[in-house]
Parts: structure tokens; sequence; C-alpha cells
């Protein structure tokens, strides 16, 4: 049995030991057992007796046991004496439980350029604690062009590892080679250990410097002053470090003049002017430069410089203007021309010949036109509004090197032609009038820009005329035509009208008069200024009620009406209690205005009662109407009999007296009808004869004032059988200076669509 685990690398191979018998100390046989590594406690090892053809009741007897050779017992057997001593060998087995690895995990080689293909570099092996198959039995390396591995097996072990070189290595096109080696075990599974190999190339001065063309062109001017930067030459040296570093030299093929009139920075590279320069002596240069390294063997680069000497451009243009067509208008078209200019130069050649352009974004554009003459046109669209005046500046420039240039400033203003149309702020605008406005008020001011300037600008305002209900617009409302604003003529009426729309419109001055409209929706506020009216019209009504009644029983019901609308008309009732003592057997509905007892009749209380019922609007100030109802409290038997003889009555009084009333009133309601109609048209037919007089008077004011006034005005009484006469109204003349063919006609009562607008409903 086995007492301890077993470790392969912690133990030798072989564990011997000795079965002693107290009689001799002589070994009598030998056995042999296999064992894996790693077993656990207890695991079966061998049947020791039984190998051995000992007896089990002997054994049990002589007290059988171990003796090892180590400190620690893996191994447990029970012993006696008398000795005797057997040999026993457990042979440990190896498993594949260890990896290979490497001394480090990341080895840095530096080769230089230079190495020749072949060439080999010792590696370190990698380390496995397993024996025979699951020791290190192959290595492997990453792809590489330019490396490959070679390694000699020794007895099946692998004692030495190089790296091979394939190609030669060039640190201009890879400075750092990054490889990876791995170690593969021969066991079941396989287990590997990586490295990593970084190969640091070394440089060697292989490369010479280079120009980045090796022909240059430059020039300079005459009077070129001494420090002046001729040109700047540019040379590269693959290599790196010392190999690498550069400086700039003249050839010896180099002239002494052209050592005398330029000098070289050996470290920048750059030609500049060293004396003075004449174009008239010598118009070119040929230099020859050299890069030189500074590696061990210097390696040179060469190339060859022209220098042009260029002649000095000493005389700016001239400008003249002969031509100068301003104001321009705003309307001009492209390519209309605003000024003739003349350039000239002295110089000849590239230097004399001139350009003229303008610099800044502009409307406009210059223009060759005959030899040295420009002209300067329209280019773009004008709008005075936008921007009335245009400093332009020419500048005329030259062709030489370095160029001069000459510059003139023209002011060009824009005049003004009517290509605006007055503007409303808004197309659509609302008034709110509050009813029994005085006549003559100020109710709303038409307000349009127009950004023209000068008569251009100048705006009227008109009233396009229309009817309502057959009443001419301009009977209600009139316009100021100088400044826009809008009067009552008449005091309005929310009961009669509650809404109109007209429509202003506003012209400008111009040659082409320009013109917008402005929609304008007035509503008329209702304010409360109708009380509440009982129905019926008589001043005392008799309700008789009988006594026997429960409370709830309905009395009567009042209803009152209100001429006007929204809060003004929504009514309130209530019940005035005179006495103040509030035992009233009766209650209103405050809504409905139905009364009704409020609780029993006892023989204390009245046979009468006189109820005075309010009628209360909700309008500011409150209005109210007052009504009173005989209640006449009775038997249930005499309400009865009162009924049937007042029922009696009135059917025998109908039957004669009654019909001649009903005649009477029929003819009379009629002739009253033709002589309401004949009046109506009678008053009809002079209104609008005095209508006419009045827009004939306009004419003549509006044509000979130039103004508007308020010239004359006409009274008139407006009344209705319907309602209560109204105040007197003051209309005041149209001030329209043309009366338009088609009058609309307009429902004061119509729904409007506008979204910019809310009618309240009644």
């Amino acid at each position: 049995m086995l007492y301890q685990r077993l470790d392969y690398k912690a133990r030798s191979r072989l564990i011997h030991f000795f079965l002693l018998q107290i009689t001799w100390d002589v070994v009598l046989s030998q056995l042999h057992y296999i064992i894996p590594e790693e077993s656990k406690h207890g695991t079966f090892v061998g049947r020791i007796a039984q190998d051995l053809g000992l007896d089990i009741g002997e054994i049990n007897s002589r007290m059988l046991h171990i003796v090892s050779r180590d400190e620690k017992e893996y191994f447990q057997v029970i012993v006696d004496k008398p000795v005797q001593m057997y040999r026993v060998d457990v042979e440990i087995e190896d498993i594949n439980d260890n990896s290979p690895v490497f001394p480090s995990s990341v080895n840095r080689l530096v080769i230089s350029e230079m190495k020749p293909a072949g060439s080999r570099f010792p590696l370190m092996v990698a380390a496995d604690p397993d024996l025979g198959t699951n020791s290190i039995t192959n290595y492997e390396l990453s792809a590489s062009e330019y490396f490959t591995l070679d390694f000699q097996k020794y007895i099946n072990q692998i004692k030495s590892l190089e790296l091979v070189l394939k190609k030669n290595l060039d640190r201009e096109k890879q400075s750092v080679h990054n490889l990876t080696l791995t170690a593969y075990d021969g066991g079941k599974p396989r287990l590997s250990g990586t490295t990593h190999i970084i190969v640091n190339v070394e440089d060697f001065n292989d490369n010479a410097p280079v120009f980045d063309q090796p022909f240059y062109q430059c020039s300079v001017n005459e009077n070129a002053v001494e420090g002046t930067l001729v040109f700047k030459l540019n040379a590269t040296d693959l290599d790196e470090g010392r190999n690498g570093e550069i400086i700039y030299e003249f050839s010896n093929m180099v002239s002494k003049v052209a050592k005398e009139g330029f000098i070289l920075d050996k470290f920048t590279g750059e030609i500049r002017v060293k004396g003075k320069l004449d174009f008239e002596s010598v118009k070119m240069y040929e230099i020859q430069v050299e890069a030189i390294d500074h590696g061990d063997l210097q390696l040179v680069g060469h190339c060859k410089v022209l220098v042009t000497v260029v002649d000095v451009n000493d005389n700016p243009p001239e400008m003249t203007v002969t031509s100068l067509s301003v104001p321009v208008p705003e309307n001009s078209p492209q390519g209309t021309t605003v000024a003739i200019i003349s350039v000239h130069d002295k110089d000849s050649g590239s230097n004399g010949k001139v350009h003229c352009y303008i610099i800044e974004p502009s409307p406009f554009k210059v223009n060759p036109a005959f030899m040295s003459d420009f002209s300067l046109t329209v280019n773009g669209p004008l709008d005075r509004e936008v921007k009335d005046e245009y400093e332009v500046t020419i500048t005329a420039r030259d062709e030489g090197l370095p160029s001069f240039s000459t510059s003139k400033t023209l002011k060009i203003d824009i005049s003004d032609t009517n290509d605006n149309a007055p503007r409303f702020i808004q197309p659509v605008d609302t008034v709110f009038i509050k009813e029994n406005n005085p006549p003559g008020s100020h109710i709303y001011t038409a307000s349009a820009f127009d950004p023209d300037i000068g008569q251009n600008s100048f705006i009227t305002y008109s009233i396009r005329e229309r009817t309502i209900e057959g009443i001419p617009l301009s009977s209600y409302i009139s316009i100021n035509p100088e400044n826009g604003k809008v009067f009552a003529l008449v005091s309005f009426d929310h009961e009669q009208i509650s809404y109109f729309q007209c429509h202003i419109k506003a012209t400008d001055a111009g040659l082409q008069a320009l013109s917008s409209n402005l929609t304008l929706n007035i509503f008329i506020e209702d304010i409360n200024d109708n009380a509440p009216t009982f129905t019926p019209l008589h001043s005392e009504l008799t309700i008789k009620a009988p006594k026997s009644a429960e409370p709830g029983h309905l009395i009567t019901k009042v209803k009152a009406v209100d001429l006007d609308s929204g809060y003004n008309a929504w009514t309130f009732y209530k019940l005035k209690d005179f006495g103040g003592s509030g035992k009233s057997p009766f209650t209103i509905a405050h809504q409905t205005g139905e009364i009704t007892l409020k609780r029993s009749f006892t023989d204390s209380d009245s046979d009468e009662y006189r109820l005075h019922v309010v009628a209360q609007d909700h309008g500011e100030p409150v209005m109210t109407a007052e009504a009173q109802i005989v209640v006449s409290v009775v038997e249930s038997g005499e309400e009865l009999k009162f009924d049937n003889q007042e029922t009696k009555v009135t059917g025998d009084e109908f039957s004669d007296e009654n019909i001649y009333l009903v005649v009477a009133i029929c003819i009379i309601s009629s002739i009253f009808l033709i002589t309401l109609i004949v009046f109506t048209v009678l008053r009809w037919q002079k209104y609008r004869d005095e209508v006419n007089e009045l827009k004939e008077n306009y004419r003549i004011c509006s044509n000979t004032g130039g103004s508007w006034m308020y010239s004359q005005h006409t009274q008139y009484n407006i009344s209705s059988n319907s309602v209560r006469p109204k105040s007197d109204l003051i209309v005041f003349t149209p001030n329209n200076s043309q009366t338009l063919g088609n009058e609309e006609q307009v429902n004061p009562q119509g729904v409007m669509s506008n979204s910019y607008y809310k009618i309240l409903a009644e």
C-alpha cells in the first residue's frame, strides 16, 4: 500500500527497501514493482506475501515490516521476528506533466547588416524535467525570409541550438526582426514553451548621400542684398548615426566668380547672396555642390545648381480714370460701363505688362478694352436697400519679379428705383372694439414700410370699398391716407353686428406704383348694456297653490331674456326677501327659475304671498330685472272650483267678444307691417342718396386739399322695431380715392377660418 504520494522528480527512479525477519541478515529473494508518479495515498503496489510465497499466518506472527533507505516512508508493511531480509524494488514511472521552459522570455541579438549569409548565432536551449519521450524533442522558429533554425540531437537529446542567417540583412529596409522560438516535448499530450527573439540590425555606412534631384534651377534679383536666400538644398542618407550625418560643400569645379557671389551653409544647405550681383556682367551661375557623410569611409553625393540673375523691375504702373458715370441705378443690367481706366508702365517685357483687377468681393468687374485701357462694368445685381455706396479699389500690377502695383479707389453711389412694394409687418391683423364706442374714436393704426427712398417710399393708405349687409364699409370706418390711422365712424352695437372684415391697401408714390394689402378682422366686443327682461311682459302674475302641496311642489317657472352675449347674458335668479324673516315657504332654482315649495304650508302661513323675483346677469356692472308673482294659497276644492269657473268664463267670452278682438289685432298688425316696409324703403333710398353725396363731397375735398380731413358729417338716427332705439351716430365721410365696381357682401355673423383669431361662442 502507498503511504505517501510519489513524485518522480523528488525521488530516484527506483526505491529499494528490505523486508526483515529477525533470524538471518541474508537477502533471500528480490521483488520489482512499477507505479506511476503522482499516485495518491492508498494506491495498490503489490502483494508481497503472495509474491514471496509466505504464509499469511506466519507473516502476522513474525511482524513483517519495511526498512527504507530514505527518511520518508512511502510504503507501509506490518512485520515481526524472527528476522529474514527480502529486497523489493519499486520503480516510479514518469508522466508528461512539465512543459519546456526557456531561461528567458526574451532573447535580444545585435547583428551587423554586413554579416554574410550562413552566419550562425547560438541560442539558449529550453529545459524540461521530464525524461525520455516526455523531454524536449523538437524546436520550431516563426516564418522569416532572413533566419532559420539549426539544432543537432545527441542520444535523442538536443544539446545545442543555433540561429542561421539565410540572406544578407539591410537595416534601411528593416531594422528590427521579431521572431518566436518554440520548444516541444514528445509526451502525450504534447507540451510546448516559447521565447521571443528580437534581432536589431546594426548599421553600416553603405549608403551615400542623395539629393532629392540632381539638377536645380533658381533665380535671384540683381539688387538682392547680402544674406538673401537663393536656394535651400536637401540631401538625405539612409544610414543612421554618424553614417547618416551630412555636410554641404562647393565642388572644386565651382568658379571663383561664383564663390565671390554666393556662400553655402555646410549644415543647412542654404545658398545665400554673398556679394553684389550684376545682371549685365553675369546672367547665370553654374554651381556644383557635394554632400558628404561622416562615416569611417566617407561617401559623397553630387548635384548642380543653376542660378539665374533677374533684371530689376523698378517702375510701378501709372493709372488714370478718364471717365466715370455715377450714380449707378440699382436696376442696371450686367455689363453696364461705369468707368474707363488707362494704365501705363515705363518698364519693358514682363516688367511692363500690366493686369487690372479688383481684390475684394464686389458687384463690379474690370475688363480689358483697347491696348492699355480697361473698363469698369457691373458684374452682379445691385440693391440700394442692401448697400447704397461702394468703394471699389482697382489694382494695376505688372508681371515683374518682384511685381509693382498701383491702386486707386473709386466711390460709386447707387441710385434708387421703385423695386420694393410697401410691406406690412403681418398680412393679417385683428382689432377688438367694445360696443358703444364714441364715434370718431381711433381703433387701429396701419403701418407699412417701404425700403425705397424719396418719392418711391412715400406711402398712402386706403380701404377697399365693400358692403356689410347692404351698407357701405366706408359708413363704418375711415382711414387717414397719410398716417394709416383707422377711425370708427359709428358707435357699434354688438347685438346688431359682431364682426366684419376690411382690406387696407398701402401704395407707394413711385412712377410705377407698387402696393400691398392688409386684411383687418374687426370684432365688436359685447359690454353689459342690456338688463334681463322677464316674460310675460305684464307686471304681475297670480298663481294659486294648494294648501296641501308637499315640499318640492312646482309653483311656477319664470324666464328672463338678456340681449347681451356670453357672461353678460348668463342670468341668475333669486328671491328678494323684503321682510328679512327668511321664513318664506318658497325657493327658486338659480339657473332654471323654477319656483318650488320649500316646506309644507301651516295654519300660521299667510293666504297670499307676493314673491319678488330678481333676474341678475354676470356682466360688469351687474344689471338686474325684477318681477312680482302673487301666490294665493287655497284649499284643494276651492282651487278646482276656481279653475272651472275661470275656464267657463273664458270659453264664453272668447266665443263672442274675443273674435272681434283678434280680427282687429290682425288688421292693425297688417297696416303696421305695410307702413314699416314703406318707411324702410324710403329711408334706405334717402340713406343711399346721402352716402353718394358724402362720397362726392369727399372726392372734391381730397382732390383740392390733398390731405385727409373731417370735411363734413351727417347724423343718423338708427332704430329697430326689435330693440330699443340707439344713440345718435356720427357718420364721417369716406376717404376712399375711388369706389370699386364690384362691392363685396360680408356676413357679419360668419365664422372666420383664420388661425390668428378666436371667436367665443355665446
